[in-house]
């Protein structure tokens, strides 16, 4: 599915988790503008009412009765350079709006009025869809702002992109996680994501729970499950974080990683060559709910950019740290 493939190619630039809000809203009476960018799948609970009526999981504003249309503005916690956008009015069946545009800025402001470019001309939505609409604009971006025509509710917005950090504000001595997302760090591609997204392992902060984390099914088969990640820049790694936080009875045994200068491909000819990469990391024992680290074990491979971690058999990693210097 393209969903599935555009997680594999980019980041979602607006996820709270990176520093992004919703920061303006001509209008959200009937659901808050903040819920437009909920990481989380929008859902639909019957009978569920608040004081100006049917709670809706997204973004909806009230009946226009006035000439003009609604709007509202997302500021990226990170600069970054956008793909495409999706939106999503999974839902909004008879209070969908049936157009919209998007236009995109970089700015210092919280809430720019100036500087705005359209990027994606009228749009047609549909009630209750999901759809991709795919940009090209070279130019970082910090700032998303979603026209609605006239009035309606939109599930979700994800603004599909690449982190676009600034390396020269890092010295050169100093060590620094190269897999964070907001350094560009990102997975590509996983055996198995039955439970939790391979993207949640270089989000920050520690996981609030098991969902928010990378986790396989049970395997019943021999072998083991393995993600493959891209760092933000090319890095030596001298120092490895394993966070099993929340995993308890779920969490691999062992783990290993191996790693790489030079990657090409899709994300399946990437997973594919990886199975021949050097040794990072070599098997190594876990705990659960645990913070994993390791300093020692590492081999030096000198400067990479590419990284495959092994888990065994299976199991749930909340994050992964490759903390490391900048090689420029």
């Amino acid at each position: 599915m393209i969903f599935d493939d555009l997680r594999r190619q980019y980041v979602d630039l607006a996820q709270p988790r990176l520093g992004s809000e919703v920061v303006y809203a001509t209008d959200d009476f009937f659901a808050d503008k903040s819920r437009l960018i909920d990481p989380a799948p929008p859902v639909f609970i019957p009978g569920k009412y608040d004081d100006n009526g049917k709670w809706m999981d997204g973004w909806e504003s009230r009946r226009k009765r006035t000439p003009g249309h609604d709007w509202c503005v997302i500021r990226l916690g990170v600069a970054g350079v956008v793909a495409g956008f999706e939106i999503d009015t999974s839902h909004f069946t008879g209070n969908y709006p049936p157009g919209a545009e998007i236009e995109v800025c970089r700015s210092d402001e919280v809430n720019p009025e100036a500087g705005w470019v359209n990027v994606t001309g009228r749009l047609s939505l549909k009630g209750d869809d999901r759809i991709y609409f795919p940009v090209e604009h070279d130019t970082p971006i910090t700032h998303v702002r979603l026209h609605i025509h006239p009035d309606g509710g939109v599930a979700r917005l994800r603004v599909w992109g690449r982190v676009d950090p600034d390396w020269t504000k890092v010295g050169l001595d100093e060590v620094v996680d190269l897999l964070a997302v907001a350094r560009g760090g990102r997975g590509i591609i996983a055996n198995d994501e039955h439970y939790g997204a391979v993207g949640n392992l270089t989000v920050p902060g520690r996981g609030v729970n098991m969902g928010d984390g990378w986790e396989t099914r049970r395997r019943r088969e021999p072998g083991h499950d393995w993600a493959v990640l891209e760092l933000g820049t090319f890095g030596t790694i001298e120092e490895v974080i394993v966070d099993t936080a929340h995993f308890k009875g779920n969490y691999p045994d062992r783990c290993s990683i191996q790693a790489t200068r030079r990657a090409h491909g899709s994300p399946a000819e990437i997973a594919e060559q990886a199975h021949s990469w050097p040794v990072l990391l070599p098997e190594v024992k876990l705990q659960a709910d645990h913070v994993h680290t390791f300093r020692d074990e590492l081999a030096a491979l000198g400067p990479v950019r590419f990284v495959r971690l092994n888990i065994f058999p299976d199991g749930g990693v909340s994050r992964l740290r490759l903390m490391g210097k900048v090689v420029r």
